[in-house]
């Protein structure tokens, strides 16, 4: 199965070349269908009991999503003029957004497409959306309460739930044919040792047949952090798990899942609080105490990660 999506003709980039006559914001569009025929051939390899379909979404919403993109600093889009395919929208994706590499005639990656669940996003602010997401990981009980804070009330809309998403499939995107991690559609005894990699050196190493973190010792919960579906670990952990990660350079809990998602977070992360200048704050409220932890950039323990970043991307 995994020979037979990497043949499909949506992870060709000769399939996309009309595409690149764009202007960015322009390639925002409804899935095509052999877009959706390869998600739905892609779900049932990974799993999924979803069938994306195309969205009937309405012009306003393609528009925010539009406006998502244009507000975004001019050097975050410039590095995606020759490596975004487009932004493609559908109904029933099996999670809020999702990205995979397109390859030239010689079988090297060279860029990307990003999906994004319509039906998920629309009517969802985004600290709504970020306390959805942030508290996926734990099993729900109504003595325990996690917010995610990613914007001020004045900007708590639903555009910038888009943004902060898209920023995040962004860093996909970047990562795809770079240095960074090991290509997250290889096996990781395929992909290569992560020590190799300039980004995920600096947090990951090869276990067995997978992949683990440097600071496993200290943070033993990572293993049971699962986002979306599947939660494992009780609500009563989630100042434990908070108190873990800080003594990480994982910028979230989610960095903490993976290799390529560790460098999307941080990304995304980034960008929108050391560029942008907006908040990102996880407040949790049990039966005893209220504790807030806040982004990393300005903490020693991502300073080697923010080097990096600011690498690619020089803060204004």
């Amino acid at each position: 199965m995994h020979r037979v999506l990497e043949a499909h003709p949506v992870r060709k980039f000769s399939t996309w070349r009309d595409q690149f006559s764009m202007p960015l914001v322009e390639r925002i569009q409804p899935a095509p269908p052999a877009l959706i025929e390869y998600l739905h051939w892609d779900n049932a390899a990974q799993g999924f009991a979803e069938r994306p379909r195309p969205t009937q979404v309405p012009a306003a919403f393609i528009a925010e999503v539009k406006a998502a993109i244009a507000d975004l600093p001019a050097e975050v889009n410039f590095l995606f003029v020759d490596k975004l395919v487009g932004i493609f929208l559908v109904d029933e994706l099996g999670g809020t957004g999702y990205t995979e590499a397109v390859s030239d005639d010689e079988g090297n990656a060279v860029g990307g497409f990003i999906v994004l669940d319509a039906s998920v996003l629309q009517g969802r602010t985004a600290n709504e959306w970020a306390t959805w997401k942030e508290s996926s990981p734990f099993i729900p009980d109504p003595a325990w309460n996690l917010e995610a804070r990613i914007e001020t009330r004045a900007r708590d809309t639903t555009r910038n739930a888009i943004q902060y998403i898209l920023l995040h499939e962004l860093g996909h995107v970047l990562s795809i044919g770079n240095v960074l991690h090991p290509p997250w559609s290889v096996p990781p005894r395929e992909a290569g040792d992560p020590q190799d990699y300039t980004f995920s050196k600096l947090s990951w190493r090869l276990d067995g047949d997978g992949y683990a973190s440097m600071f496993d010792d200290a943070f033993t919960l990572r293993r049971d952090v699962v986002y979306y579906f599947g939660a494992k670990l009780p609500s009563s952990r989630m100042a434990d798990a908070y108190a873990q990660l800080a003594k990480t350079n994982f910028p979230s809990l989610y960095a903490s899942t993976r290799p390529g998602d560790d460098f999307a977070e941080s990304f995304a992360s980034y960008v929108h609080v050391v560029m942008m200048h907006r908040p990102w704050e996880i407040v949790i409220r049990s039966p005893d105490a209220e504790i807030s932890f806040g982004a990393c950039w300005d903490e020693p323990r991502c300073a080697d990660k923010r080097k990096v970043l600011e690498a690619l991307l020089p803060a204004r």
